[in-house]
């Protein structure tokens, strides 16, 4: 069993009946060799490629974290290789991220905080969430949470998927993904939490920008490459759009030179919308008990279906 990041390594592993070495990306590939399982516990999947040809051995990818865009490559779908995911340790709290996202955008709290900078007194009205209409586009898991903590504070919610739906238990109805720009129009709040695949890439473009409402709001959880970069800056920068919270991006950490950091109406975070305090002992927990039950010979919790890039059950 091996684990990426020695300087990191993951809590309450010690019990467990097999042998471990752990190793930086660097050190992988002398790592893989003769190794039944990879636990990738930081954030190296985009390493494990270069040493395919070193990891003949391997029966299982472990990798903590709810997608798995970085790992997946053409060797590792056509292999008989299992890969599972850190599925439900990230729900609630990156519902919570978007709530809040939601909150800080409609109280205006941006303004609020560069006033008090500028110690100036600046009443003014701020609008209320309840009523208000959200967009959550993926309706797996994270997906699903979000749309139930917005419910909950007083929103009327609709998902995006892959296929309409016309009845849904969290999201009432489903839009097509391929709608989004004719249906997006009706929201305030366009919410990304979908699983990047060659389906949601780009998925909000130019035109479906345009198609906003000049004071929506986008927030993305997701990855950064759900957006056209270039697209969402002009929007911006033309106020043609009423703002954005971003915690994910093309490119990470984002450049300290990235014009979205000045860019009009836009909340940056540093790709941490379900790191709360506790997540790598939860990580570790649901990696145990996935071992245990590895070594019992029992199915595997959490696997992702490969050709599709998430579990069943929980689509894009």
């Amino acid at each position: 069993m091996l684990c990426e990041r020695a300087t990191d390594r993951p809590p309450g592993l010690e019990g467990l009946e097999v042998e471990f070495r752990y190793c930086a990306a660097d050190g992988l590939a002398e790592a893989v060799r003769g190794a039944r399982a990879l636990l990738l516990w930081d954030f190296f999947a985009t390493a494990v490629p270069d040493v395919w040809e070193h990891a003949g051995t391997v029966e299982w990818i472990h990798v903590t974290a709810a997608g798995v865009d970085t790992l997946l490559f053409d060797g590792l779908r056509d292999s008989d290789v299992v890969v599972t995911n850190a599925h439900g340790v990230f729900d609630r709290p990156m519902a919570e991220y978007v709530l809040g996202a939601v909150i800080a955008h409609a109280k205006d709290s941006r303004n609020s905080l560069e006033a008090q900078r500028r110690h100036e007194w600046q009443h003014r009205e701020t609008r209320s969430i309840q009523g208000a209409t959200a967009l959550v586009v993926g309706t797996g898991a994270i997906g699903r949470a979000t749309a139930r903590l917005l419910t909950a504070a007083g929103l009327s919610v609709r998902g995006v998927g892959r296929v309409a739906k016309q009845s849904d238990p969290d999201f009432g109805e489903v839009i097509a993904s391929s709608d989004l720009a004719h249906e997006v129009g009706w929201c305030d709040h366009l919410v990304l939490a979908a699983p990047l695949t060659e389906a949601t890439r780009g998925l909000v473009n130019a035109e479906v920008l345009a198609a906003m409402k000049p004071d929506a709001h986008l927030v993305n959880v997701a990855r950064g490459p759900l957006v056209e970069e270039g697209a969402l800056l002009a929007a911006l920068r033309d106020r043609r759009i009423g703002g954005a919270t971003l915690d994910v991006f093309d490119t990470e950490p984002l450049a300290a030179d990235h014009p979205l950091w000045d860019a009009p109406g836009v909340t940056i975070t540093a790709h941490m919308s379900g790191d709360v305090v506790g997540w790598r002992d939860t990580l570790a927990a649901q990696f145990a008990d996935n071992v245990r039950r590895w070594l019992a010979g029992l199915p595997l919790l959490n696997v992702v279906d490969k050709k599709l890039g998430y579990i069943p059950g929980g689509p894009p």
